[in-house]
């Protein structure tokens, strides 16, 4: 019974990789029919009105089984964790739907997941102490990254939409940290409503501060931002919790990080992106420095 459990998390994770990957070619087409901030403000308002609609149905079936509780519960601390938790994923997502529009799916995908590595890294300012394994990591995933955008030019330095998505990986990674220090105190659905809904208030302002959107763009982008609001933040975050809980953590990291094949599969199946030698040799570089930071260290 319980490897069926474990298999069917790992399953449901896999399944929110899927999603989160197919999500860039969305992000991809979106950006040819709107500005960043547009295309943002509307998925995150489909994403509030989902997960609003799902912390409705769960209050009925708590009635349903006699549980008299708030609908909102520790406001303050949820207010406080959702606002700064956005502020930050507000930055991160607009940064990288900044740098999707002009950077391949599978470039974003992989620049990305970052995160993964970059999370223990920065772990250091916290007390944290990195052994030799996580360095040699680190160190893989930047001859990775040189390799995916850097080999074969004439020049070193990076173009505008790839610094912007290695600003999204580190900006990612202070929103895992925020969250990581305060969903132990909240609900998990909340505090992701919470957020979503300080992401849709702040990119609504710059939306109307710096882009000018119509009914034209939001009718020809519909269905990347359906996808987006729906499937990408509502459907795969609630895949995300139900799959984490009791799995391990090293086989729900390892699923996640499927992410980023499945963003490069799906930019050449659907756009038809192709990427060069060196280029898929460092997708692979940073994939392998990805998957080997979450393996367990062996212990004595």
């Amino acid at each position: 019974m319980e490897n069926k459990r474990q298999l069917r998390n790992t399953l449901l994770l896999v399944f929110a990789a899927l999603i989160w990957g197919t999500a860039f070619v969305a992000q991809s087409v979106g950006s040819t029919y709107m500005g960043p901030y547009t295309f943002l403000a509307g998925r995150s308002w489909l994403a509030c009105a989902f997960l609003l609609g799902l912390m409705g149905v769960r209050r009925v079936g708590q009635q349903r089984r006699g549980q008299r509780l708030p609908f909102w519960l520790h406001g303050k601390t949820l207010v406080i964790g959702g606002g700064l938790c956005g502020i930050v994923l507000f930055a991160a997502s607009a940064a990288q739907q900044i740098g999707i529009g002009t950077t391949s799916t599978a470039k974003a995908g992989f620049m990305t997941a970052l995160y993964v590595v970059l999370v223990p890294v920065f772990g250091v300012f916290l007390g944290r102490r990195p052994g030799p394994k996580l360095w040699a990591c680190v160190a893989v995933s930047v001859v990775g990254l040189y390799l995916l955008c850097l080999a074969g030019r004439d020049t070193l330095a990076l173009t505008g939409g790839e610094w912007q998505l290695l600003l999204c990986a580190v900006l990612f990674t202070l929103q895992i940290l925020l969250v990581n220090h305060f969903s132990p105190r909240l609900d998990g659905i909340q505090l992701s409503f919470a957020q979503f809904f300080t992401v849709s208030v702040f990119s609504t302002i710059f939306m109307f501060a710096l882009e000018q959107p119509t009914l034209a763009q939001f009718a020809g982008a519909a269905v990347s931002v359906l996808y987006c609001g729906i499937m990408s933040s509502g459907v795969a975050y609630t895949l995300q919790i139900v799959g984490q809980k009791e799995l391990d953590p090293t086989i729900a990291s390892l699923a996640m990080c499927l992410e980023s094949v499945f963003s490069a599969l799906a930019g050449w199946l659907i756009l038809g992106q192709t990427l060069s030698g060196a280029e898929l040799a460092g997708c692979v570089l940073m994939f392998a420095a990805i998957v080997a930071s979450q393996l367990p260290d062996r212990r004595r």
